[in-house]
């Protein structure tokens, strides 16, 4: 399983790769779970980031608005990154979802073949009205994309397992590894759920408050000692 951390800046992205992080991913809380960081700060991150060392990009919680996302899909590719996620965020069914992900596959892979996409839902998804999370390993695999991801919409202490159980998340997981891809799980994840995302076959876990001083994502800054301590617990599993 693979340590995704989510820094803001190039202050934070430091503090990630010294913690030994193994997926660097660039995002900006301000603007929703996914949201999006400008291009200067993703280049910025990836030009301190170690080649050996992935850089990931959220494109935000965006809108069903394909044009708009494959352009911000092939904007976040020139910046550098690696791995391209978006949060389906305002797409309201199956059919809107894999419309929007066939667009940022294609931008992607028009500029960068090797990239990655990831198709990312929310397990809380009934609260914002967003397609229902077990449709995107489908539309994963249809689209052509990477990873499937399922994260929390709304930021509000609950984690991930307060609104997907363990049968559900297998669902998830099983599935996208039936299509020969993988799968990443987020949601306020803690220390103690470490172990058990793992055995669910999480692939990669996404992490940004418990790597925070305070475990706060919001009010709190990334912590080589806290990424380090995580690391350490993923590498034992």
């Amino acid at each position: 399983m693979l340590l995704l951390i989510s820094p803001i800046n190039t202050q934070e992205a430091r503090e990630a790769i010294n913690g030994g992080a193994d997926i660097i991913d660039v995002k900006n809380p301000k603007e929703g779970s996914l949201g999006a960081n400008f291009p200067w700060v993703i280049r910025s991150i990836r030009e301190i980031t170690p080649k050996d060392m992935q850089v990931s990009a959220t494109l935000g919680d965006v809108p069903y608005k394909p044009g708009t996302v494959a352009l911000a899909a092939a904007g976040a590719v020139v910046s550098g990154a690696d791995y391209v996620k978006v949060g389906l965020y305002g797409t309201k069914n199956y059919q809107e979802a894999l419309e929007v992900m066939e667009g940022v596959v294609k931008a992607v892979r028009d500029i960068r073949d090797e990239a990655l996409v990831v198709a990312s839902g929310y397990a809380d998804a009934h609260r914002v009205g967003a397609v229902d999370p077990l449709e995107i390993p489908r539309v994963a695999h249809e689209a052509a994309a990477d990873l499937a991801m399922v994260d929390t919409a709304v930021k509000d202490g609950k984690t991930l397992f307060d609104f997907m159980d363990e049968r559900k998340i297998t669902q998830f997981t099983d599935e996208i590894h039936s299509y020969g891809l993988k799968s990443a799980l987020a949601g306020s994840v803690q220390e103690d759920q470490l172990e058990l995302l793992h055995h669910l076959g999480c692939d990669v876990v996404g992490i940004r408050g418990a790597a925070c001083t305070g475990g706060d994502r919001n009010q709190g800054t990334i912590n080589h000692r806290a990424v380090s301590r995580l690391k350490s617990m993923v590498s034992d599993l």
